[in-house]
């Protein structure tokens, strides 16, 4: 081997790269940078949580106390850190909740661990004794749980709504005997013979400018916050086409000029266009639709 050649760790890893060990190079670092993302995220835990204002790499301002949307939108680099970034996503994906639990609860136990790391105590000695903590608190949180829920009847609104109070004021606090009867009633209303395929997106909300919450009630159908277009306000029994785009001659996928010579060329250009959104509406009464919702 030639003289002054990187032999070890350094060839194979490449120039300028960084390499820590130990538990004062690696661990502390990685400790610190862990504890340091839960606290910008700890404060807006709760209901009365401070919202935080964000700026991500494409300049766009976000202001939420939402967490999941907090670190994923501050694109965190540190390995560590990541790994907090990636439990709270998943989290959100399979839970839809209580990512910022993961991460202020994940920094207190990184914090005290510290503490035990100073005292003298192993990594694998302190990681076995989360590890029965966790086991404890699962064998107390079975103890929590509200009698009758493994026998739940999912169509009984009085029940639903009993469980989801505390989902509500942990995001509404003071309005969760105002919510969880709707929230339940909406839910109820679309749940599927299996509730384990219950999708969510069977409920939408749509705020309504001028009311307030104590206004909020639950509609059964659809909900359109504009104006019907024409003199025809109201229809009942009638045949409905929903589009999910607008109702309109397609433009070329690609920009394109058009040369017109003449008005007599202009003139039966216009009349083309015309000529294909007739037979688009033609087409449309043909089937037997009275009423159109298009979403262009």
């Amino acid at each position: 081997m030639a003289t002054g050649m990187p032999y070890g760790l350094q060839a194979m890893l490449k120039e300028g790269h960084k390499h820590f060990s130990g538990v004062e190079e690696a661990v502390m670092k990685n400790i610190e940078a862990c504890k340091e993302l839960a606290h910008i995220t700890k404060t807006s835990l709760g209901p009365n949580g401070m919202n935080k204002m964000v700026i991500n790499h494409l300049e766009k301002l976000f202001v939420t106390s939402d967490a999941s949307t907090i670190v994923t939108e501050m694109d965190v680099y540190h390995p560590a850190a990541k790994l907090l970034v990636m439990a709270a996503k998943a989290q959100a994906g399979e839970v839809g909740d209580g990512t910022n639990l993961v991460l202020t609860l994940a920094g207190e136990l990184l914090g005290n661990a510290e503490v035990l790391l100073r005292d003298g105590l192993h990594t694998s000695e302190i990681a076995d004794g989360y590890q029965r903590a966790a086991d404890k608190a699962l064998q107390v949180l079975d103890t929590q749980v509200i009698p009758g829920t493994d026998k739940l009847d999912v169509k009984d609104k009085a029940a639903v709504a009993l469980r989801l109070r505390g989902a509500i004021s942990s995001k509404q606090l003071g309005y969760e005997d105002l919510l969880a009867p709707l929230i339940a009633e909406a839910c109820i209303d679309v749940v599927p013979n299996n509730p384990v395929n219950f999708n969510v997106d069977n409920v939408r909300i749509v705020k309504i400018m001028g009311g307030a919450l104590p206004d909020s009630k639950v509609v059964k159908g659809m909900l359109l916050k504009r104006d019907t277009e024409g003199t025809i306000t109201e229809i009942s029994d009638a045949k409905v086409a929903v589009y999910a785009q607008g109702v309109d001659t397609s433009g070329p996928e690609t920009k394109g000029t058009v040369l017109i010579k003449s008005a007599e060329e202009l003139e039966n250009y216009s009349k083309s266009e015309e000529k294909q959104l007739e037979q688009y509406v033609k087409a449309i009464a043909d089937s037997g639709a009275k009423v159109v919702v298009s979403g262009g």
